[in-house]
């Protein structure tokens, strides 16, 4: 009886649990997110006044669209691309957020090959 009941009442306590999504805090402000990319990791940072992402990377700036699917949920696409791969759309999902940063996925629209990522607000 008591290997039925332990099993039951863990499954009850975990089943229950949800991860925080407040979503809305992260719709605009500035940034950062860092990647590692071969060997060296690389901090960008961006600013995001809801339909618009203005990213610094290696001192430069670039602008993209941000079209929201819904509150966790949106399409980024440069307006200024500078090749084909840049011309693709990105399409982001925060899954958890915290008290100033998020977990998101990401991949390019139309591939299934999706990326980790984690956003702080600074600003």
């Amino acid at each position: 009886m008591r290997f039925f009941i332990l099993p039951t009442l863990f499954f009850f306590f975990t089943s229950c649990y949800s991860p925080e999504r407040n979503c809305t805090n992260f719709k605009t402000g500035t940034f950062e997110f860092e990647a590692l990319i071969g060997t060296e990791v690389l901090k960008t940072t961006f600013n995001r006044k809801d339909s618009i992402e203005i990213d610094y990377f290696k001192g430069k700036a670039d602008t993209s669209s941000i079209r929201w699917i819904n509150d966790c949920e949106y399409i980024v696409k440069k307006l200024n691309p500078k090749n084909m791969a840049e011309q693709k759309a990105i399409h982001m999902k925060i899954l958890t957020t915290d008290k100033n940063s998020y977990v998101f996925e990401y991949n390019i629209v139309g591939q299934n090959k999706k990326e980790r990522g984690t956003a702080k607000k600074i600003n």
